[in-house]
């Protein structure tokens, strides 16, 4: 099996470039969130409502989650390959085509865009509630703008280069142990009253596989900003002094080397579920962020996204040409 993680993550990253996530198709992303749901009910009922029964519900959530989505897929790879080769190498492919998402980013972000280009600031508003967690309905032309771009430098980390890397890793099992964590960080990692107990285990986890990621794809991207003609000097620069502007450790390591690619400022306060949270900005207020900046952010990206993939390509040849 281990011989084939190399070829199907190349094929998986290839169909997610000219594919993407066709709509018609059923995401496993979306059964983990169903189990997650249904677990969260269960947990719930029978484990007390104090802050230590919610946390030990919480952290029993991580266990089953976790488990399930290295177990199953792990069972199903295992069968495959020993039925056929190739049955196994093209469910492999698939599963780590589907637990990547370069070019949804793009297209759902591209939306945005397009409204903002439209002068429809309602529609974009819509658009960009479908790839944000925060409250749109009164952002303006430039909130919208920001928060676009902001997502997709957030998610070139999450969505891109962190599941590249643990395919590398372990495969489709690597990439379904990643996504079920970061699915429950984004389902129930907020610190609101509901979940400041109950997410301290899934958010302190996603924290902890994202540390190595996200630092990665912060450097991935100063490459492609070289590569692609943006300020990487500026990008370095906002990167060493903005990178921990977040709540999150994480976060703010692709945004900070963004917004010094794009020359703009990003992040700041933001209202989430009708509550205000202030937040550090990220970046220089160089010039007021434009529509523009998210069909750039989004070259950012595809720019992020190859490079990795090159960098991991040549690290694993290297690594079996040692172990040979």
């Amino acid at each position: 099996m281990g011989k084939w993680i190399l070829p199907a993550v190349l094929t998986g990253f290839l169909m997610d470039l000219c594919i993407g996530d066709p709509r018609w198709m059923y995401h496993p992303v979306c059964m983990i969130g169903n189990a997650i749901t249904a677990c969260e009910k269960w947990l719930r009922a029978w484990f007390p409502k104090t802050k230590r029964g919610e946390q030990m519900a919480g952290g029993v959530l991580v266990l089953c989650i976790v488990s399930g989505c290295v177990l199953i897929p792990g069972g199903l790879l295992f069968l495959a390959y020993r039925l056929h080769p190739a049955a196994g190498f093209i469910l492999e492919s698939c599963m780590c085509w589907q637990m990547l998402a370069t070019k949804s980013l793009k297209t759902e972000s591209m939306k945005v865009y397009e409204r903002l280009q439209a002068e429809d600031v309602e529609g974009a508003r819509k658009a960009v509630s479908m790839i944000v967690g925060r409250d749109t309905a009164a952002l303006t032309e430039e909130g919208i703008t920001k928060a676009a771009v902001e997502t997709i430098a957030e998610n070139t980390s999450d969505g891109v280069i962190a599941p590249l890397l643990y395919m590398m890793l372990a495969g489709g099992v690597g990439a379904y142990f990643y996504k079920a964590i970061n699915t429950m960080d984004s389902m129930v990692g907020y610190k609101n009253e509901k979940y400041k107990n109950f997410g301290t285990c899934a958010a302190k986890l996603d924290d902890l596989v994202n540390y190595i990621p996200a630092r990665l794809s912060a450097w991935f991207m100063v490459a492609a900003a070289a590569v692609e003609g943006h300020h990487w000097k500026d990008a370095i620069r906002i990167y060493r002094r903005d990178r921990r502007n977040h709540a999150s450790p994480n976060s703010a390591q692709t945004e900070a080397v963004m917004a010094g690619a794009l020359g703009v400022q990003l992040a700041g306060n933001a209202w989430y579920f009708g509550k205000l949270y202030e937040k550090p900005t990220i970046g220089d207020d160089k010039r007021k962020i434009e529509a523009e900046d998210i069909r750039r952010a989004n070259q950012m990206l595809y720019g992020t996204a190859v490079i990795a993939v090159l960098a991991f390509t040549m690290l694993y040849i290297g690594c079996l040409l040692y172990t040979s």
